[in-house]
């Protein structure tokens, strides 16, 4: 491993900070290789394995950002009305391919190649147009620039510029970007390969009928859900019963298969928790205690040549746990662009809120406008095993470590999780 991770406290019980847990996967981890060159709409999704290069300005030449009349800045009064003559239009696509002279104006679209000899776009709605002797007349108003109005070429990207760095995710606008400068395929890197498999006696798999004490294993389908959304290559192992020989063969399995391994359950210190003991033989695994809520148990390390995350069971602390911690280092590994970690914006606390000093909360949230402003309050049920408050709420309220109590009215660090709801 690349660093020992140190607790914030003395002793094999202490606990790691959530910053110190984060900062060792992502210190330990290096992006995996191999790439391909895919259709540029099988791209969505994907992490550039190299830069893309402008071949060419963007635009490629100066245009007219609005509907108007291009013109010579040197044909106007300085204080007063002037009556140009209309010479031509240029329309986008089909440009005028006339000399604008002293005294003459181009009617021109939107996205129109700007005319030789124009150095200015006036907007249609701040003109007027009248007939004269020789043609149309276009009357300009005083107080207008040099340059107004014109989109340079290059002013987007200019040739050989970096559009996008290798390491970037291709989203809808980054598609936009590489299609504008012509490019048909794209060199991205692989896609990460994760196994994952729940542990416990106690889980059935859906279709099974439940045995007493039984429940329906729903961590893999949550997994499945984090896991997609990320792209990645996923190899369902199922439910794993609290079997040594049984998790020992599935773990060795998952790491030929995969480059990461994700468990949920099995890294408590219960009398059935086998994981410890098996990876103690088959990998070298940290054991944590992080100083969090929910998600306090925790392991990371490698098992063969793939890397491990072992999350707690219970279904809010898989999500909270794969959010602040799994993810960013899935990133890191899949070649990815990690700074841009979960987001976190200050809004009004709408309801008290209480937590032990001492420890850092994820509460489940629900963020809105009221009045015009953002607040935020929790939902009804905190506990790590009410995986329905996840449905019900549209963010993580992120609580400090010196952070005892929050009155309504104060201002609270919330994490969005995507689009927020329009109303409370």
């Amino acid at each position: 491993m690349a660093m020992t991770p140190k607790s914030s406290g003395d002793g094999e019980n202490a606990a790691l900070s959530v910053s110190q847990a984060l900062d060792y996967m992502l210190s330990a981890v290096t992006p995996i290789s191999g790439s391909e060159c895919v259709p540029l709409r099988a791209a969505l999704g994907r992490i550039l394995a190299a830069d893309v290069t402008s071949p060419y300005d963007v635009p490629a030449h100066d245009n007219s950002a609005m509907d108007g009349y291009a013109l010579r800045a040197d044909s106007l009064a300085a204080d007063a009305e002037t009556s140009l003559a209309v010479v031509g239009t240029a329309f986008a696509g089909r440009p005028f391919s006339g000399l604008v002279g002293k005294g003459q104006a181009v009617r021109i679209m939107t996205g129109a190649v700007l005319p030789a000899g124009a150095d200015l776009v006036v907007e249609q709605e701040l003109t007027r147009l009248e007939v004269g002797e020789g043609g149309d007349l276009v009357v300009i108003p005083p107080g207008q620039a040099r340059g107004k109005n014109i989109r340079y070429a290059g002013e987007d990207l200019a040739r050989g510029v970096v559009a996008l760095h290798a390491g970037k995710r291709i989203g809808a606008a980054e598609l936009g970007v590489i299609a504008s400068l012509g490019v048909a395929e794209v060199e991205v890197k692989r896609r990460l390969r994760v196994a994952y498999f729940s542990t416990g006696d106690e889980l059935a798999s859906i279709g099974q009928m439940l045995a007493p004490g039984q429940i329906y294993d729903s961590n893999r389908y949550t997994l499945f859900g984090l896991l997609s959304r990320l792209g990645a290559d996923i190899i369902d192992k199922g439910v794993v019963p609290d079997q040594p020989e049984q998790l020992e063969q599935t773990l060795n399995e998952a790491a030929t298969q995969a480059d990461a391994i994700i468990t949920s359950g099995g890294v408590s210190v219960g009398e059935a928790d086998f994981v410890k003991e098996i990876l103690a033989k088959s990998g070298e695994v940290k054991f944590w205690k992080v100083n969090v809520k929910p998600g306090r148990p925790m392991a990371f390390g490698r098992v063969g040549k793939a890397w491990l995350f072992g999350l707690p069971g219970n279904p809010v602390s898989v999500m909270v746990s794969f959010s602040q911690f799994a993810r960013p280092a899935l990133l890191k590994l899949a070649g990815g662009d990690v700074s841009p970690l979960p987001l976190e914006v200050k809004v009004r606390a709408a309801c008290s809120i209480r937590k032990p000093h001492g420890r850092r909360e994820y509460q489940r949230g629900v963020l809105c406008a009221v009045d015009g402003q953002w607040e935020v309050r929790t939902t009804d049920n905190q506990g790590s095993g009410v995986l329905r408050s996840m449905t019900e709420a549209n963010c993580f309220i992120v609580l400090p470590e010196d952070c005892a109590s929050v009155s309504p009215g104060d201002i609270v660090s919330v994490q969005p999780f995507e689009g927020l709801s329009p109303g409370c």
